[in-house]
């Protein structure tokens, strides 16, 4: 049906890019666009012409040469005869393992600080404000420094676990603190079933994602004969025997045993080094960043009504059911798009490592590596396309995650 609003239908004609409302915004847009697609074009014609004046150019034969230097902490092989390329995956793996190690201490802490700041117990929840106002409220690069200084002042020397101390014994018979970093245990592989170590524990992630489906479905189950039936059957035992037995069973086939760190010298062998610079950065990102997810946690429960929580506890749920089962759930829809930042300001903080001398992606590429070759040019754009990729990366999923657990509309 039309209404005297509708334009009139006739012939199509160019005025109507202009006079005509249906088509006049994809007009604007269109020449923005190509105002965007020309000042690229130039910055970039008069990037390379400024290049070529200089008698340079734009070329990344730089990555297959060898590094020349050296890594305090890697998570693949590599030495000094490694090329670059090699160098900035070390660096980049390192940037990945600390950014997802204080995202999820972060969230840990977070979490906890925001709930125990609504806690009715005074002292509680003054504790709280005063580590969310402190933290939040002094710059990160700060704090990694203070742990990082502390880690190395407090901390015993390697030497101090000779057998002949008496002040040698390690944390649970294979635990060490020093301050060098923290010696830990290391699992080693028997019979492997793949020559490259990284299959075997690739395997072993895959036995562990198939669990989690297994488990998936089986509360799928118990919910289905829940909506049935009216009860709910246990399944805690077969969820558990899906997450431990086919991974227990690949692993007993594999001959996992675990390398105690012994001291050899002036320093530990074997087992796993969990170095300084990594703790340092670790910790400081998730405690700082944790101060800002608690109030992200505490305004989203704070939007929960009131009568929520009167509601479930009218029923007979005690307070720490009403917070799982009724409040944080119904909150999720407003912590997590703040959530989102705060994971990507992780992400980004990490790039301060290198002022406690953990490689991460910015040291080794846009740092040895740039200083070394001279490609600044090409550094940092490889820099930021990995940041942008891993941020939208992150973006990606936890959009999908929020979406997942927002509001549906009928």
């Amino acid at each position: 049906m039309t209404i005297l609003t509708d334009p009139p239908r006739g012939q199509f004609r160019l005025s109507m890019l202009l006079s005509d409302t249906r088509y006049r915004s994809l007009t604007f847009q269109g020449i923005a666009l190509l105002l965007l697609i020309f000042a690229i074009a130039y910055l970039a014609s008069n990037l390379m012409t400024n290049l070529a004046q200089a008698g340079l150019s734009i070329s990344y034969s730089f990555l297959a040469s060898p590094s020349g230097y050296d890594i305090n902490q890697t998570l693949i092989p590599y030495n000094s005869q490694s090329t670059n390329m090699r160098a900035a995956l070390v660096g980049i793996l390192n940037t990945l393992l600390v950014s997802g190690l204080a995202c999820v201490t972060a969230t840990i802490f977070g979490v906890t600080a925001g709930v125990l700041r609504l806690s009715k117990n005074w002292l509680v929840r003054k504790m709280m404000a005063f580590y969310v106002e402190i933290f939040r409220n002094i710059p990160v690069l700060i704090w990694i420094i203070i742990i990082f200084t502390i880690m190395t002042a407090v901390m015993p020397a390697p030497s101090a676990f000779r057998g002949d101390d008496p002040d040698s014994t390690m944390v649970l018979g294979g635990i060490a603190f020093t301050n060098r970093g923290v010696y830990v245990p290391g699992p080693l592989l028997a019979n492997p079933i793949f020559s490259a170590t990284v299959l075997n524990w690739v395997l072993v992630l895959l036995f562990l994602v198939g669990s989690w489906f297994g488990a998936r479905a089986v509360r799928t189950w118990a919910t289905a004969k829940q909506e049935a039936t009216g009860l709910r059957p246990t399944t805690w035992y077969w969820i558990l025997a899906i997450w431990i037995v086919p991974v227990g069973i690949l692993l007993a086939i594999m001959g996992l045993h675990w390398q105690i760190p012994e001291l050899k010298g002036f320093n530990f062998a074997g087992g796993i080094k969990i170095g300084g610079p990594l703790i340092a950065l670790w910790f400081a990102l998730s405690i700082y960043t944790g101060a800002f997810i608690a109030e992200n946690v505490r305004a989203g429960i704070q939007a929960i009504s009131k009568g929520q929580t009167e509601a479930a506890s009218s029923l007979g749920l005690r307070p720490g059911r009403v917070m799982n089962l009724v409040v944080l759930p119904q909150a999720l829809r407003v912590i997590i798009p703040p959530l989102i930042s705060q994971y990507l300001n992780i992400t980004k903080n990490s790039s301060l490592a290198i002022a406690v001398g953990y490689a991460d992606v910015t040291a080794t590429l846009g740092g040895i590596t740039l200083n070394q070759t001279g490609r600044a040019i090409e550094c940092v754009l490889l820099l930021m396309l990995f940041y942008l990729t891993i941020s939208l990366s992150i973006s990606a999923v936890m959009n999908i995650y929020n979406n997942s657990v927002k509001l549906k509309e009928r």
